[in-house]
């Protein structure tokens, strides 16, 4: 959820520190601070707002000026937002941290330090942290950390700067991610690659309860005892420029832009002699032949692709899919069989709700698969079988591309189920496997055809304080997705429902002018659609009817209609997400919004 960065090296600390924690942005927060040494003291500098509000503070009160700190943006937990609870925390006079995570046994921990003396200046969980690394600090930095360790739970990632040791930076992480750096010269820690890829693509993965130790010398790796630790040096797939705007507005825009090439790089290795081919995953025809039922876990915008993959996977594989909320899988006692499939889909490869079920899953005795964008996280380490997306550096806090390339994974691994299963022959299979190959073109034609449209559709929703999303089977799933991406950045409530469930309830909310987006792609439920179309329409909607090119529309149908390119019925969602995810992005922009850091939302939620 928050951002860390940590730097070692012959530049100005405070200009890097804030460098790479803009590149974190996207992960949300609500204050932010930097510690560096300065002239062999600990200077912090923190502020609540944004990374601007930092630096205009510390335009005003003075700059640290040093060669190694650390740096963090937060996301409040515990406590409000303030300056006193901002990141960086002293623990006293010999140790200040920066913290992602939680603590789960901080109000314990808080009692036995306050019996000790200690006194707290803010409502934190880190600081606790803060106050008992230091008071079990003699002299020996591992061995205060070890000690520490032991007697904290929860997730967390740790920056730690030791009053007596200036020339050295200490990290360490259970559960919550971060990386170390390696440049020419310098060394960095951070959450996520993209915070310092403007100094290096070189970088280690940090595992549980491992040690690094920064400083002008390089960084050391060591086990909580104190042994030494030999890691593999891995380098970034993608350079700085990928992680910028490239000439668009917002990098949603951009993000939006990317997705066929996105769609193409994680599909195209995965096909062979025209049919899926997971073999490089370790998923196998036999091992999908005897999969009875899946359970596909995740969260937001990943769930809503995961409901995607159920239509396909039932309607062509005939396997029971079960899609859950992972928060909600984990406390319900879910009836896992050991021949099941339960599948965990996450951008990020860390989110704490995520992760917790496919541990679950594991200990039930399912086999587990992860669909991760994010190489090295933590769920794509722990899953039996993988499969990396390919979308790249997601910027936006809204997601689009990694969606979509979640949704042409779910695709391949329906088709490859179902020809496993006997339920589809190779003429079928080859004939879904080559239009899915054909999908980033037409999302790139879609992209140029719709865009102006849903910039003016847009308009149309400026003044709404409520809508809804409707559709029926595949189109239901993916108005469930548009009605997210439109609430979260622009605001405006919005639910979706199944167009057939209205009649039972929810019609009772239109009015005169409300609006409704209906998408209507499948010819098997298009009349139906259309009827609970006109259901709302008479009751006074102003319906925005997202069809493709062959739907016939009659003019008491819809007030404006978006159509996009026909392709085979079962992809449909890969090209009707277009509009919806442009839809919701003028609106958006049009409303003055913050369209790529949207109000209390962050990109990687590694918390409960």
């Amino acid at each position: 959820m928050c951002g860390i960065v940590g730097y070692v090296g012959p530049k100005d600390c405070s200009e890097v520190l804030v460098s790479a924690l803009r590149k974190l942005e996207y992960r949300g927060y609500d204050s932010a601070g930097i510690a560096v040494f300065e002239d062999g003291n600990i200077r912090i500098a923190k502020e609540k707002g944004r990374l601007d509000d930092l630096v205009a503070k510390m335009q005003t009160e003075g700059t640290p000026k040093g060669h190694i700190g650390v740096g963090h943006t937060r996301w409040a937990t515990h406590g409000v937002p303030s300056a006193k609870n901002s990141h960086p925390h002293a623990g006293g006079e010999k140790v200040t941290l920066v913290h992602n995570g939680i603590i789960e046994n901080y109000k314990e921990l808080k009692e036995q330090l306050e019996a000790q003396g200690r006194s707290f200046v803010s409502e934190t969980d880190t600081e606790v942290v803060a106050q008992l690394l230091d008071s079990n600090y003699e002299g020996d930095p591992i061995e205060a950390i070890a000690k520490t360790l032991s007697q904290v739970e929860g997730s967390f990632a740790l920056g730690i700067l030791f009053a007596d040791r200036e020339g050295e930076l200490y990290a360490v992480r259970r559960e919550s991610p971060l990386i170390v750096g390696v440049g020419e010269d310098e060394t960095f820690i951070a959450s996520d690659v993209p915070a310092i890829i403007k100094y290096t693509s070189q970088y280690y993965l940090l595992e549980h309860d491992e040690v690094a130790v920064l400083s002008e010398n390089g960084v050391k790796f060591c086990t909580l005892e104190g042994e030494k630790i030999e890691k593999e040096l891995k380098v970034a797939d993608w350079d700085q420029e990928a992680a910028e705007k490239g000439g668009y507005e917002h990098y949603m825009l951009k993000e939006i832009h990317e997705q066929p090439t996105a769609v193409k790089t994680t599909i195209t290795p995965r096909i062979s002699n025209g049919l899926p081919n997971l073999e490089e995953c370790s998923i196998t025809p036999e091992k999908l032949s005897e999969i009875k039922q899946i359970y596909v876990v995740a969260c937001g915008t990943a769930m809503h692709a995961g409901m995607v993959g159920k239509y396909v996977i039932e309607k062509l594989a005939r396997v029971p899919v079960h899609v859950d909320i992972a928060s909600e899988f984990r406390y319900r006692e879910p009836l896992i069989n050991k021949d099941d499939l339960v599948i965990i889909i996450s951008q990020s490869g860390e989110t704490a709700d995520s992760l917790a079920a496919m541990r679950l899953a594991k200990q039930m005795g399912a086999n587990t698969l992860a669909i991760v964008n994010a190489k090295g996280s933590s769920i794509a380490r722990e899953a039996d079988m993988l499969i990396y997306t390919h979308a790249g550096p997601e910027i936006a806090v809204a997601s689009t591309k990694a969606y979509m390339v979640q949704i042409s994974v779910m695709y391949l691994l329906g088709f490859e189920l179902a020809h496993a299963k006997g339920r589809i022959d190779d003429e079928t299979c080859r004939r879904l496997t080559s239009v899915l190959s054909g999908v980033p073109a037409v999302i790139e034609e879609t992209i140029e055809r719709v865009d102006a449209q849903c910039n003016e559709g847009a308009n149309k929703l400026l003044e709404a304080e409520s809508l809804l999303y409707i559709g029926r089977g595949l189109d239901y799933a993916l108005s469930m997705e548009g009605s997210l991406k439109l609430k979260e950045i622009s605001y405006i409530h919005s639910e979706s429902y199944a167009a057939g469930e209205l009649k039972h309830g929810t019609i009772s909310l239109i009015t005169d002018g409300m609006p409704v987006i209906a998408v209507a792609t499948q010819n098997a439920l298009y009349d139906k659609t259309v009827s609970n179309i006109k259901e709302v329409k008479a009751r006074g909607a102003m319906v925005i009817l997202v069809c493709d090119d062959d739907a016939q529309v009659g003019e008491d149908v819809a007030d404006f209609v978006i159509r996009v390119p026909r392709i085979e019925e079962i992809l449909m969602p890969m090209v009707a997400a277009v509009p919806l995810q442009l839809l919701a992005y003028y609106t958006s922009v049009h409303r003055g919004n913050d369209v790529d850091k949207p109000r209390n939302l962050a990109k990687s939620v590694t918390v409960e």
